[in-house]
């Protein structure tokens, strides 16, 4: 099997001392992958790369990088077979989500493309006569990016994407869970025929992650830090960032609610809610974790939504015979399970799926859960949805903001202008009014709030968290002066 290498200063090298790691097929458990496990020197190196190419790329004009954003686009369609492969060899996704993956990634590096000229400053009117005032954006430096394995190829090119349009130059430090998807990305990217040095990436065994991300996040050339993962370790990254007076970006997890309000259509909130719930066995940040419905149509509700989540077969995803495929690995399914079997041993009914074989696991649908089960707070990350029934529009907003997380939401409802205050009142970075918690374009201001993290992916939203704001005076003549 091909051994996977590091990327720095343009060229393919081995970790320090040939070292390497492996990541297993979640549903054989034979090998998928044999990567470089770097050690701190290599990801020292890499970024001491990154900072060398700085000063050349950030002079670079907008039409050169856009150029360059747009042919990486290609490049990565154009692996489409190879990454839809990596994808079900090691994490275990089916094809639509693997395709899903590649067409959002290439929008997103197309988008970043576009904005090259949208990096614009002002002229602010000065106090001081003959001064011209200016705030330009500047790019800041080298931008380490961590990417996590669940939607492997949009959040890999999200971490790069922007940051290269806006000047500056990244270290990637891929996943433990997919280097193989990663680093067909990172391949892709690079084939477009950007400068040595600009985009480096490394891989590493998992039982060095920490030091290596402490020393990537206090290398004195990485001016911003941007982390997509679970809220347990950003909080750790926001904790050294701050350390080092580096702003990080941080998308973290999420317990996304779908409020079905007493007039919604109901079979739009079902598909969405499905959609939502079950997309990618639930592995999504956004996924639909709970689904908030008023008395009034809540038995109606539930008989629509659990003959669709019947109809979710689990399967092989190589095999491409079911719309689900398996979750990340044992460890992953015992805990979905554990959450199942608290909630049905505190009262909750289940009304569909609930079954398990290793690594598969039936899209789970439970009723009547209420907050002493761990399913209520608990993310899941998983194919399962829990139904809490409310009383009225103010107990569904409560139980939607009862939760540490504040990502996505939605809610349901045909008279608009009544769900859009209810939206409105919910805490979250991203609202949908009749559409599904999974949703993302690339030109949108993505993120959260609470424990969902902070800052924001997407469009112009991007472009302030990637370059620096400063002030530059022009003055002519001689002011009078105190002293």
């Amino acid at each position: 099997m091909e051994m996977l290498e590091l990327l720095i200063a343009g060229e393919d090298v081995q970790a320090s001392g040939g070292r390497t790691f492996t990541r297993d097929n979640p549903l054989t458990g034979e090998t998928a992958t044999v990567a470089a496990a770097a050690s701190v020197e290599d990801a020292t190196r890499a970024a001491d790369a990154a900072a060398a190419a700085f000063p050349g790329w950030s002079a670079t004009g907008p039409g050169e990088r856009r150029a360059l954003m747009n042919a990486a686009a290609d490049a990565l369609q154009a692996r489409a077979e190879d990454i839809v492969a990596a994808m079900a060899d090691e994490i275990g996704a089916t094809k639509p989500w693997a395709m899903f993956n590649i067409k959002l990634a290439g929008d997103m590096l197309r988008e970043a493309g576009a904005l090259t000229t949208s990096i614009k400053g002002e002229i602010i009117p000065s106090n001081r006569p003959g001064s011209m005032a200016m705030a330009i954006r500047q790019p800041v430096g080298v931008v380490l990016g961590m990417a996590p394995w669940n939607a492997p190829v949009i959040l890999g090119v999200r971490a790069i994407a922007m940051p290269l349009a806006c000047g500056n130059t990244v270290v990637l430090k891929t996943s433990e869970i997919c280097p193989r998807t990663h680093r067909l990305i990172v391949e892709a990217i690079q084939s477009a025929g950007f400068p040595p040095g600009v985009l480096n990436a490394v891989s590493n065994d998992p039982a060095d992650a920490a030091q290596i991300v402490e020393a990537l996040i206090g290398h004195a050339a990485v001016r911003r830090v941007n982390f997509t993962g679970s809220t347990r370790v950003g909080r750790i990254i926001a904790q050294s960032a701050a350390k080092h007076l580096k702003p990080a970006l941080l998308e973290l997890g999420g317990k996304a609610p779908l409020i079905v309000l007493d007039d919604a259509d109901i079979d739009a909130a079902v598909a969405a809610a499905a959609f939502g719930a079950y997309m990618n066995q639930g592995q999504i940040c956004m996924s639909t974790e709970r689904i908030i419905v008023q008395e009034g149509i809540a038995d109606t509700f539930v008989d629509a939504l659990a003959a669709k989540v019947r109809t979710l077969k689990t399967g092989d995803p190589r095999e491409a015979a079911a719309p689900l495929g398996c979750v990340v690995d044992i460890t992953a399914a015992q805990r979905i399970e554990g959450l199942i079997a608290d909630a049905v041993d505190k009262g909750a009914d289940l009304i569909a799926g609930g079954t398990t074989d290793g690594v598969l696991i039936e899209a789970t649908l439970l009723d009547n859960v209420v907050p002493t089960m761990r399913i209520y707070t608990e993310e899941s990350f998983g194919p399962t949805a829990a139904i809490v029934r409310v009383g009225s529009i103010d107990e569904a907003v409560r139980v939607a903001n009862d939760t540490e997380y504040g990502l996505s939401a939605s809610v349901f409802g045909r008279d608009v202008m009544r769900a859009v205050g209810v939206a409105r009142r919910i805490e979250s970075g991203i609202c949908h009014i009749n559409g599904p918690t999974v949703h993302d374009e690339a030109q949108m201001p993505f993120g959260g709030v609470k424990a969902s993290g902070y800052g924001r992916f997407g469009g112009t939203a991007g472009i302030e968290e990637f370059t620096e704001l400063r002030w530059i005076t022009i003055q002519e003549g001689i002011p009078h002066y105190p002293i």
